[in-house]
């Protein structure tokens, strides 16, 4: 697959943390369908209203501001990459390198297909970064890298740390997602195939 990765569609909302006919709910998830369509910098709470058929009032009575609404779309975020990356390992295979080589392109697909949802996640506005929920949710993902890394290592007998093998994992996929998105790839390797550099890398990574 080239650096063209193709967009297959909308992602499956993770709708696990909400009740269901909850006004707090429909404003989340409103705000969560207008971040991934217009990016954070153009999302605002009355547009939100708008689409979740509620007053313009209505989420001063449930929301401290429009930060944490977008700290609550950050969780949908990381909880959907953490489905996502999941679900890629169960199918090639837990504690497998092709596990682990599809969860790798399960990172760089989620970053392609939901821009500006991941630029939100990773750095868009520090501020919403440093957000304990935000935190929380972040750690959380990033510990479903280290136990898939952990299981790896253990069936396979790999020397080290699981949690400095799992960084140095992540730190390669994100960075060449980060460059694909920003359009780097095209400018300096046009044609570049990342999932087949995803899976010439990562062997040299786990040792």
């Amino acid at each position: 697959m080239t650096t063209q990765i193709r967009d297959e569609g909308a992602a499956v909302q993770s709708k696990s943390r909400y009740h269901h006919g909850d006004l707090k709910e429909a404003m989340v998830l409103a705000s969560y369908d207008l971040v991934r369509r217009d990016g954070a910098e153009n999302f605002k709470l009355s547009d939100a209203c708008h689409q979740a058929g509620v007053s313009t009032a209505a989420p001063y009575k449930h929301f401290r501001d429009r930060n944490e609404v977008l700290e609550l779309v950050m969780g949908m975020g990381f909880d959907e990459m953490t489905r996502r990356s999941t679900a890629a390992v169960e199918e090639a295979g837990v504690a497998t390198l092709a596990g682990l080589i599809a969860m790798g392109h399960a990172y760089v697909r989620f970053a392609v297909e939901e821009q500006r949802l991941f630029r939100l996640m990773f750095g868009q506005h520090p501020l919403l970064k440093k957000a304990s929920s935000v935190e929380d949710d972040g750690m959380k993902c990033f510990g479903s890298v280290i136990e898939q890394v952990a299981l790896y290592c253990e069936r396979h007998n790999v020397p080290g740390d699981p949690k400095t093998i799992a960084v140095r994992l992540w730190t390669f996929v994100h960075g060449a997602a980060s460059l694909l998105i920003d359009e780097d790839y095209a400018k300096v390797a046009p044609g570049l195939d990342v999932e087949a550099l995803i899976a010439d890398t990562t062997p040299s990574l786990l040792r």
